[in-house]
C-alpha cells in the first residue's frame, strides 16, 4: 500500500504545481474573472452550445466589472471607451478574430469573416455602391415593398383562417424572398406558397450548427462524416448554400440581368479587384445568411414590443395615419417615433448582440488599465452595451423617448458616449454593409403591419418566456415562434 499512496500523492503534487504553473504563466492571470477561467474555456462553450452566450458572460461582467476574463485566452470587455479603441476605424483598431472563418467554414475568407484591414477594405469598397443607400432605393426599394405587402396580406389570410398568426414565420419568408430577389433576381416564392423553402429549413438549422462548430471545429469535422439527415443539416450545410448560390449566379447571368446586387457587385470588380467566381458564391452564401434571420428577427421583436405597450401603439398608429400607400422608405426616415421606436428595438433586440471578437495587435495593447498581451482575444457584446445603466437609465425598460429630440432634461437623454455604444449594426470599418437594406425594411414593415392592423394584439402562446432571446450566433425566440391575434 505504501507505494501505492506515495504514488497518489506525487501525481497530486505534480498536479497541483502544473495547475499553479497555468496559473501563474496565464498572461490574464490579473485580470478578474472566475478561478476556473484560468485554466479552461468549458463552461464558456456550454453556455454557447445551450444558446446562452450572451447571458452567461453579461452575468460576469454585472459580477467582476467591465473587464473580466472569460477562457484562459479571453477578455471581455464592457467599457464603451474600450470599445471605441478597439474597434477604431483605420491604424490602432484590433482586427477580427479567425473565430469568424471557423463560424462560417466555407473555405474563402468573405468580406464578413476577413482578418486583415486592407483586405476588408478593399473588398467592402467593391460593395460599397450596391449596398449604398441611393442605390437601394433607386433600384429596389418597390421590390421590398412588394415582399412586405405579400408577407401583411399572408398574415391576414391566415390570421382569418386560424384566428392567430405566426408572424416571425412570414417576416423569416419576406426577409429570405426580399434577400433572393434582391442578390439574384429570383425568389424563394414561400411568400406566395405560404411554405418554407428547403433553403430557409436549412439555413436555420445551419445557423445552429455554424455557432455550435466555432466553438468545437472537432464536432463539426465528426458531425459531416455522420451520415444521419440532422448531422449534415447541422455540419454540413455549407456546401448546400454554396451550390444554390452558384445555381442562382449562372441563371442570373444567363438571364443578362444587370440590375442585380450581385451584377452590380460583378460590374464593378470588373474595374479593379479581380473577384474569381468561387469568391462571389462565397460572398453570395454569406449575404444570403446576413439577409434572411437577422431582418425577420428584428422585426418580429419590434412588432411584438409595439404591441406589447397599447398607448405606444395608438401613436404610432397617429403617426402614420397621414402616410400615404405610395409612401416611399425617404417619407419615414424622418417620422420621430416610428425611428425612435425602432432605435429602441434595435438596442433591447437587436438581432447580433452577442461577441464580437478581436485579437491584441503586435506588442500588445492597454485598455482600462490592463495589459493586455498580443494574440489575446477581446470581446465586446453589444447585449451589455446597450444595458449598461450608466448609459442607459432602466436599461431593461423600452423606452422609446431615449431616441426623441427635446428630451435634454430627461434622465433618458442619450450622452455622446451612450450614443457611441449603440452598435446594433457592429462597430468601425466592419459595420454591417447591408443596413441601408435593413432600416428600409423595419420602416416599411412597422408601417404596413399597423395600417393593415391597427388593433393587432399579441395572442396568449406568445409569453415573456417564449419570447426569451435564445443565442446561437444569432437570437431568435426560445419558442421559436411569435403569435398575433390581427
Amino acid at each position: 500500500m505504501f507505494p501505492y499512496t506515495t504514488s497518489l500523492l506525487l501525481l497530486a503534487l505534480s498536479l497541483s504545481a502544473v495547475t499553479l504553473l497555468q496559473y501563474l504563466r496565464n498572461p490574464l492571470y490579473h485580470l478578474p474573472g472566475p478561478w476556473y477561467t484560468h485554466f479552461t474555456s468549458l463552461p464558456l462553450k456550454l453556455a454557447t452550445l445551450s444558446g446562452r452566450r450572451i447571458y452567461f458572460v453579461h452575468s460576469l461582467h454585472q459580477k467582476y466589472g467591465p473587464y473580466v476574463r472569460i477562457s484562459p485566452s479571453e477578455v471581455a470587455v464592457n467599457d464603451v471607451k474600450a470599445f471605441k479603441q478597439i474597434h477604431r476605424i483605420g491604424s490602432g483598431g484590433f482586427e477580427k478574430s479567425t473565430w469568424y472563418r471557423d463560424l462560417l467554414a466555407i473555405g474563402r475568407p468573405i468580406l464578413f469573416t476577413m482578418v486583415g484591414h486592407k483586405d476588408h477594405g478593399a473588398r467592402r469598397r467593391l460593395f460599397a455602391k450596391a449596398f449604398s443607400k441611393s442605390n437601394i432605393r433607386n433600384n429596389w426599394e418597390d421590390s421590398i415593398k412588394e415582399k412586405i405587402e405579400l408577407a401583411v396580406r399572408g398574415m391576414g389570410a391566415e390570421a382569418a383562417r386560424e384566428e392567430k398568426v405566426d408572424m416571425l414565420r412570414w417576416w423569416t419568408f419576406m426577409a429570405s424572398d426580399a434577400s433572393a430577389h434582391l442578390m439574384f433576381g429570383e425568389s424563394f416564392h414561400t411568400l406566395e406558397s405560404g411554405e418554407e423553402s428547403e433553403y430557409l429549413q436549412r439555413l436555420q438549422t445551419g445557423l445552429v450548427g455554424m455557432g455550435s462548430g466555432a466553438e468545437f471545429p472537432l464536432m463539426r469535422t465528426i458531425g459531416r462524416w455522420i451520415p444521419l439527415q440532422i448531422s449534415q443539416r447541422l455540419f454540413a450545410v455549407n456546401g448546400y448554400l454554396l451550390d444554390y448560390a452558384n445555381t442562382a449566379m449562372v441563371n442570373m447571368r444567363s438571364k443578362g440581368d444587370g440590375k442585380t446586387i450581385f451584377a452590380t457587385i460583378a460590374a464593378e470588380a470588373e474595374k479593379g479587384e479581380n473577384l474569381r467566381d468561387i469568391d462571389v458564391h462565397c460572398e453570395a452564401t454569406g449575404l444570403m445568411i446576413a439577409g434572411t434571420d437577422t431582418t425577420a428577427i428584428t422585426i418580429t421583436y419590434l412588432i411584438w414590443a409595439i404591441l406589447k405597450q397599447p398607448d405606444l401603439r395608438r401613436d404610432l398608429c397617429e403617426e402614420l395615419s397621414g402616410i400615404a400607400e405610395d409612401a416611399k422608405d425617404s417619407d419615414l426616415e424622418h417620422l420621430q417615433l416610428l425611428n425612435a421606436t425602432i432605435e429602441e428595438a434595435l438596442r433591447l433586440y437587436g438581432a447580433l448582440p452577442g461577441g464580437l471578437p478581436r485579437v491584441a495587435p503586435h506588442g500588445g495593447s492597454k485598455i482600462g488599465g490592463y495589459q493586455i498581451p498580443e494574440g489575446t482575444t477581446v470581446t465586446t457584446q453589444t447585449y451589455s452595451l446597450h444595458r449598461d445603466a450608466e448609459l442607459f437609465p432602466d436599461p431593461e425598460r423600452f423606452v422609446v423617448s431615449r431616441w426623441m429630440p427635446g428630451n435634454e432634461n430627461s434622465k433618458y437623454h442619450l450622452s455622446d458616449l451612450a450614443k457611441a455604444a449603440f452598435s446594433p449594426w457592429g462597430a468601425g470599418s466592419r459595420t454591417c454593409l447591408g443596413l441601408h437594406i435593413a432600416y428600409t425594411e423595419l420602416r416599411l414593415a412597422a408601417l404596413l403591419f399597423l395600417q393593415a392592423f391597427p388593433e393587432a394584439k399579441i395572442a396568449p402562446s406568445t409569453t415573456e418566456k417564449s419570447m426569451e432571446m435564445e443565442n446561437f450566433f444569432l437570437i431568435r425566440p426560445a419558442g421559436h415562434k411569435c403569435e398575433v391575434e390581427l
